[in-house]
């Protein structure tokens, strides 16, 4: 290697490693100044970085995957709508239509174009969760999109620097939460800003008029060892299939992965057809969860962008619950398509020689809390909406227990009682491990929790529930044990159980009563005769058991 390949080489890494902190802080600008507690706190939310043509160079690990890799697919539907030499400094695009964003109308998708020496040289990308966006609200129950809120097409919220007005008065006039919704906006609209001013700085630093030859090298590199990675594995076809329990009826996910030689097909050929409530997921989001399925066990130290990410290709059939056709309902597409990853994970146990996890909860227990005048008949208090966030337990993996009240594979932070009871006068009476929840094994599946909520003047109020795992839970591997499935119901104040409740819709928890919600947990991995008898008494000790 000659001296100049040598430099050559050492200022390749560095630009990369400048990318990394780039979109790093782009992510964190979006978590300092998000309105919206489930940005700010629990970090659902997406960055990255994109090339001239709408190629994901790298993204920040601050986010989740079904935001990060369905913003990779979604920047080329912007550049369909408005080709990259239309856009001129100062414009700043968005969307939140559920197939050409995140797969729901709660994401709003924002890009912005990066100009240097008046050329565009790159695009930078960002996705959160906004609390409300009008209509039913977040929740499964709605039967059409055109009931779940207002959907923005694809279209400027700046122009040459100029805000859009009239977008932002027509949203405001829409949502229960009009200081949060607008505020967001330009949190993901600062978050693009930030970063476009670092890459500026770097290109300055290295004399660098675009980023084309950087792209092709870190697309390139990145194809090329997804690929090594793949070839090591046997070629072949492998099934597997896992039942949930929907809204109203159970819904089977049926997947086949094939590896060969180019890359990895991931088919849901026999899932389901799409769902009459709003549980149903667009073609994108089930693109995101299932390659990240892959992505989690295949080449997971390869960087994740338009490179690994083209080597994994997922189809789905045309109007099944996981390539749901417009107008379907989909809010709550979480429900569903966060389970594709351990669907994924059950097809290459057997190529990877059983070096997967088992099941966990998966999906998160995201309750929507409203009440007060007009949302509740006859309550008095101020109206209030308030969507959290809290996981289950994930599944024992080789070697290791499963996490406990951990969301995979979303990544998403559960909400603190703090936040929640500032933000809405509820009071979280109870949050605590659910002891024996996860499966027992070898190693244990990771455990759920419990928790109380009730309203801080005894009013009634409602829940819109997202549940799953209620009938169905997480299943262990390799002679473990499942995991407890979820529960939620009504106590009283002395905590007498009362009716059981709904995993999924809403429901009025009535004055005087609380809701009690019991999380999943993982399924165990391994026969639990072989587990190390010093564990399990440490895990009595510590209240697990």
């Amino acid at each position: 290697m000659t001296d100049r390949t040598a430099l050559d080489v050492v200022q390749a890494q560095i630009i990369w490693d400048r990318l990394l902190a780039v979109v790093e802080e782009q992510a964190q600008t979006l978590v300092r100044t998000a309105f919206s507690t489930t940005v700010r706190e629990a970090g659902d939310l997406s960055a990255g970085v994109f090339d001239r043509r709408g190629r994901m160079l790298a993204q920040a690990v601050t986010g989740t995957p079904g935001h990060v890799n369905a913003m990779a697919a979604s920047v080329g539907f912007f550049l369909q709508r408005h080709p990259v030499d239309s856009l001129q400094p100062g414009d700043v695009l968005l969307t939140n239509d559920p197939w050409f964003g995140t797969g729901h109308l709660n994401d709003f998708t924002v890009v912005t174009p990066v100009f240097r020496n008046q050329k565009c040289v790159a695009l930078f990308a960002a996705t959160s969760h906004i609390a409300d966006v009008g209509g039913l609200g977040f929740g499964p129950d709605g039967r059409q999109v055109f009931e779940e809120g207002l959907n923005i097409p694809i279209g400027f919220l700046f122009r040459a620097g100029e805000l859009n007005t009239v977008l932002l008065d027509i949203l405001r006039a829409n949502v229960r939460d009009p200081l949060a919704a607008e505020g967001d906006l330009y949190s993901l609209t600062a978050c693009n800003e930030a970063g476009a001013q670092r890459l500026l700085a770097t290109m300055e630093e290295f004399a660098m008029d675009d980023l084309d030859a950087a792209a092709e090298r870190i697309i390139g590199q990145s194809r090329a060892a997804m690929l090594e990675e793949i070839r090591q594995l046997p070629h072949g076809n492998w099934c597997n299939a896992m039942r949930i329990d929907g809204y109203d009826e159970p819904v089977d996910l049926v997947c086949t992965v094939t590896i060969g030689e180019d890359g990895i097909d991931v088919d849901f050929e026999g899932t389901s057809a799409a769902c009459a409530h709003g549980i149903n997921v667009p073609l994108t989001y089930t693109q995101a969860y299932a390659s990240f399925g892959v992505r989690c066990v295949i080449g997971n130290d390869v960087p994740n962008n338009a490179g690994s990410l083209g080597v994994v290709r997922v189809t789905a059939p045309d109007g099944c619950i996981l390539n749901a056709p417009r107008p379907a309902a989909v809010s709550a597409r979480h429900a569903v398509g966060q389970m594709l990853p351990d669907v994924v994970l059950g097809c290459l146990a057997e190529p990877l020689g059983g070096n997967v996890p088992a099941e966990g909860a998966s999906c998160l227990f995201g309750p929507v809390f409203l009440g007060g005048r007009g949302m509740i008949p006859g309550a008095k208090g101020e109206p209030f909406v308030i969507n959290a966030f809290y996981a289950g337990g994930s599944g024992a993996r080789p070697g290791k227990d499963g996490l406990d009240c951990t969301a995979f594979p979303s990544g998403v932070r559960s909400t603190p009682v703090e936040i929640s009871e500032n933000a809405a006068p509820l009071v979280i009476w109870r949050k605590e491990y659910r002891p024996g929840s996860g499966g027992a094994g070898e190693y244990r599946g990771g455990v759920g929790q419990i928790m109380e909520f009730g309203h801080v003047d005894g009013e009634a109020f409602a829940v819109s529930k997202m549940f799953d795992r209620v009938r169905h839970p997480p299943r262990g591997r390799r002679g473990g044990d499942p995991g407890a499935a979820a529960a939620v119901y009504l106590v009283d104040d002395h905590g007498a159980r009362g009716a059981d409740l709904r995993g999924m819709g809403r429901e009025i928890i009535p004055a005087g009563q609380r809701m009690l919600l019991e999380t999943a947990g993982g399924g165990g991995r391994g026969d639990p005769v072989d587990r190390d008898p010093e564990v399990k008494r440490r895990d009595r000790q510590n209240g697990l058991l």
